[in-house]
């Protein structure tokens, strides 16, 4: 008995995922369509909401002093935790003051910070810093000022021998941010499964009786037999077909 029961439950989850998968494909010219405005309104919003943001990217090498021209593995093991307080100083004040005095920034040091970030490769002295901006060469700019002071902080507060610049800032070309094709295509997606969604929702809540075997599973009554409509109609043509008949026949009648 459980079987049975389980072999009707499993059939019933089988036949509403079908049907619900069905009201999904007699709605796609819907869905296609919400898909393609609210991908479209993703990208407009990008496109006319959204400021695009240029990153310059700097590196410089840290030179650690050293009192004879022998380098051990543990003088570099302690220059790679040492690199780590570097990256503290290049987001220190002094610098950042120091930067924005000399590029008359019209910036706080708090929001000249949030535009700079730091990263030190592995195993190495070398320090990138990244300066992201809506101006391409101001963020150029105070990528190369950020170095340059920051080379003069770790000197004088480290005492170390000397900070060398490994490359220029780079002038971007290209804005790094906003993605639009992917914000596009998020919109795209969320508007199919916003869509894909409400025709299901409707479809659940949806009780209404359309055929036959709507009957037994939704009231619990077996149906005995259906009246085709089509024979019904043809039943009200050939009736109305004979009155018309008979009516055109009576006023011959009466005139004999």
């Amino acid at each position: 008995m459980d079987d049975n029961r389980n072999v009707r439950q499993t059939e019933e989850v089988t036949i509403d995922l079908m049907e619900l998968l069905y009201e999904i494909w007699n709605h796609k010219i819907t869905i296609i369509l919400v898909t393609a405005l609210v991908g479209m309104l993703a990208f407009l919003a990008v496109e006319l909401f959204v400021t695009p943001q240029y990153t310059s990217e700097t590196s410089l090498y840290v030179l650690a002093q050293q009192n004879d021209d022998t380098i051990t593995t543990a003088d570099l093991s302690v220059g790679t935790q040492l690199t780590s307080d570097y990256v503290v100083l290049v987001t220190s004040r002094p610098v950042l003051e120091s930067t924005i005095a000399n590029l008359n920034l019209d910036l706080s040091t708090s929001q000249l910070k949030k535009m700079i970030s730091v990263s030190a490769k592995t195993n190495t002295r070398i320090l990138t810093i990244t300066v992201t901006n809506p101006d391409p060469i101001l963020a150029k700019n105070i990528a190369d000022c950020v170095r340059e002071e920051v080379g003069k902080q770790i000197v004088s507060v480290m005492n170390i021998d000397a900070v060398n610049m490994v490359e220029d800032a780079s002038l971007p070309t290209s804005p790094s941010s906003p993605n639009v094709m992917r914000y596009t295509m998020i919109g795209a997606l969320l508007g199919a499964v916003l869509s894909a969604g409400i025709v299901v929702v409707s479809s659940i809540m949806d009780d209404t009786i359309k055929s036959a075997d709507d009957v037994e599973k939704y009231i619990g009554v077996p149906l005995l037999g259906t009246i085709p409509l089509a024979e019904n109609k043809e039943l009200q043509t050939n009736k109305g077909q004979k009155k018309s008949l008979m009516g055109a026949r009576k006023p011959a009648g009466q005139g004999r």
